[in-house]
């Protein structure tokens, strides 16, 4: 009788690769991890070959967007080369995550500038580590003129401490300075927030002291 370590692992070693990889993704635990490592086998090669593909591209293909910093797959994403947008009117966000989930509401019509962040001292993020030195740029040069900024953090104790700097920042370039109405919940991201109260939100903006 074979004795098994306790500390031996009961899959061959691609697959307990496989599954400490997908244990590395947001929200995914041992046993889910165990699960979709088990699917990719049992999937035909076809199969498993187009999520590889589709993994590989990702990374090969997707950049910043060289104005707002949202994901795209040349120079500029699908917002900003779109016309019928209102470029007047920018809402800055965390991550490019949150526009997903603020285009979903369907109901507003402006572009965006991600800040790919938040302030953070205790993690040693501060205003440097932020496109916000890219905002002030556009902010300055963008056409047609900037008139609002909405502040769409999230609202946590960074998010809203990320708010108040940029309020006291651009509050001297002479914009509307507004941020969505308090119908989030404290502490809930802007990604898993239903499109409804999203639509609240931005319909209900306020200014900011």
């Amino acid at each position: 009788m074979v004795t098994r370590m306790p500390d031996s692992s009961p899959y061959p070693p691609s697959v307990q690769t496989l599954i400490e990889q997908f244990t590395r993704l947001p929200g995914i635990g041992k046993r889910s991890a165990e699960r979709m490592a088990y699917h990719v086998l049992t999937a035909t090669r076809d199969e498993a070959m187009d999520l590889a593909f589709a993994i590989r591209d990702i990374k090969k293909n997707i950049r910043a967007c060289t104005r707002c910093y949202n994901v795209a797959e040349d120079e500029l994403c699908a917002v900003c080369l779109d016309d019928k947008r209102d470029h007047g009117l920018i809402c800055v966000v965390e991550l490019p995550r949150d526009i997903i989930a603020i285009e979903k509401a369907a109901s507003y019509t402006g572009v965006y500038h991600v800040l790919q962040g938040r302030l953070s001292p205790m993690d040693g993020v501060g205003p440097e580590q932020l496109r916000i030195a890219e905002l002030q740029a556009r902010v300055q040069a963008e056409e047609p003129k900037v008139s609002e900024l909405i502040l769409a953090m999230n609202p946590t104790t960074d998010g809203d401490a990320t708010a108040s700097y940029l309020a006291d920042t651009f509050g001297q370039e002479g914009l509307r300075i507004t941020r969505l109405a308090r119908g989030l919940a404290s502490g809930t991201d802007i990604e898993s927030t239903t499109p409804s109260s999203l639509q609240f939100a931005l319909a209900g903006r306020q200014e900011t002291s």
